[in-house]
């Protein structure tokens, strides 16, 4: 049993809070966290959190908006309550796929209909080479450089006349020059020549205002109060550096090992497979660990026309020939990966093709798309609920996190070493 320990379940998975709290041999913390008639969350803290350790247990599935939401108002409660620390336990971590990249997947716009000799190297936006202004002018042909050099403020001018050290000569200078030749605003946009504003234009596959949700759900986790964070196989290993607080990233790797090892029947003979590029990292670690071969599904967009822009060709790598065939990805939410994956593998030969997820979002028609599909089982932890998609889909299995995260809170509350949990190879 662990004393000097308050664990706070939220609504997102009460179950995974409940399992977590027998295995640390106490109670869930008695909350109340409804919501009121205008949608708001509400948050009482029933039991004293004066100077406990408390764990919130909140994870990302389904109504991710509203659970983030809710965890941070239990952050701030605990606080207000004098909480000695607030210990975020969040299995799938919400918006882990969405990283701070401006790029879509088709790439960079290196590349511009702009003569090379202009510019020192291909990049948006352009830079200048020597010699040349940095702006190209205004619509009405003032050269903007040449003029700015007329308003320079305390240089004395060509003539020989001192500039006011005020600057008062040559800003009036500069209106009078402005008003004789042009007609103009900086807010007039009827007179604005548009092959200006559309040189300026973001180009396919650019996102100019990317959303960083990243950084923004970090932020939001610390102004909220909490004092570490601890997620499951992050999609994105760079969401710990958005952190400025402590935020260990657990591995759901052991279990899909000892799954392997103890279910699939000669687990050696059988193939690792990627179904992208992506997690082919994730993929490799279990097959070195495991002394098994390894095949990789390449996806590649190489239109031929305009209205297949969209459509990807889908290449293996390797030989799955009248083999096992274990899918192995972090995550599936609307499986099109997975299931499209799983047919070319059936189509190549596969005598059985296993997917092993550490995170089952399923949204959609997920698991009806599973259920039709050439995939044998699909194994996933339970960083989310699992119970309602196990009875739509008879093919799904579910391992259980909860002893992983019960040893992570002991060993933070008692401030022992997390090393052994992220051996994983």
């Amino acid at each position: 049993m662990v004393r000097g320990i308050v664990v706070l379940a939220g609504n997102s998975h009460p179950q995974l809070a409940e399992d977590i709290c027998n295995f640390l041999g106490i109670a869930p913390s008695n909350r109340i966290l409804t919501k009121f008639s205008a949608g708001e969350s509400r948050c009482e803290i029933q039991d004293s959190v004066r100077g406990k350790d408390v764990f919130i247990i909140q994870t990302g599935g389904g109504a991710a908006n509203d659970h983030f939401v809710d965890a941070c108002v239990m952050i701030s409660a605990c606080k207000t309550g004098s909480a000695k620390r607030v210990t975020v336990v969040t299995p799938l971590f919400p918006y882990s796929r969405q990283p701070d990249l401006p790029y879509k997947k088709t790439g960079s716009p290196l590349s511009r209909t702009v003569p090379k000799d202009k510019y020192t190297f291909e990049s948006v936006p352009p830079t200048p080479g020597p010699g040349i202004p940095k702006s190209a002018g205004l619509s009405n042909g003032t050269d903007l450089s040449r003029m700015l050099s007329k308003t320079v403020l305390g240089i004395p001018r060509t003539n020989g006349d001192l500039g006011d050290t005020t600057g008062t000569n040559s800003i009036q200078h500069s209106r009078s020059t402005t008003s004789e030749t042009a007609n103009f605003t900086t807010h007039d946009y009827v007179n604005v020549d548009p092959s200006v504003v559309n040189t300026f234009e973001a180009k396919p596959g650019y996102k100019r205002w990317v959303a960083q949700a990243g950084t923004l759900v970090a932020d939001l986790l610390t102004c909220a109060g909490a004092d570490h964070v601890v997620a499951l196989d992050l999609h994105d290993a760079q969401y710990q550096g958005f952190f400025d607080i402590p935020m260990d990233n657990l591995y759901g790797r052991p279990l899909l090992k000892k799954y392997i090892q103890k279910n699939i029947p000669d687990y050696k003979n059988a193939v690792i497979v990627s179904p992208d590029a992506g997690g082919a990292k994730r993929a490799t670690a279990i097959a070195d660990s495991l002394e098994m071969d390894f095949a990789l599904i390449h996806k590649e967009r190489r239109p031929v026309k305009i209205t297949d822009r969209q459509n990807a060709t889908m290449m293996l790598v390797g030989e799955v020939k009248n083999r096992v065939c274990i899918l192995i990805d972090d995550l599936a939410d609307t499986a099109n990966t997975i299931t499209r994956a799983a047919k070319l593998l059936k189509r190549e030969g596969a005598a059985a093709i296993y997917c092993l997820l550490s995170h089952g979002i399923f949204s959609g028609d997920a698991l009806t798309r599973i259920n039709v599909s050439a995939i044998d089982k699909i194994i996933v932890t339970n960083s989310v609920p699992q119970e309602r998609n196990q009875v739509i889909c008879s093919k799904l299995q579910v391992l259980d996190v909860a002893p992983i995260f019960a040893e992570a809170i002991r060993r933070i509350h008692h401030g022992e070493s997390l090393s052994s949990l992220f051996q994983h190879g």
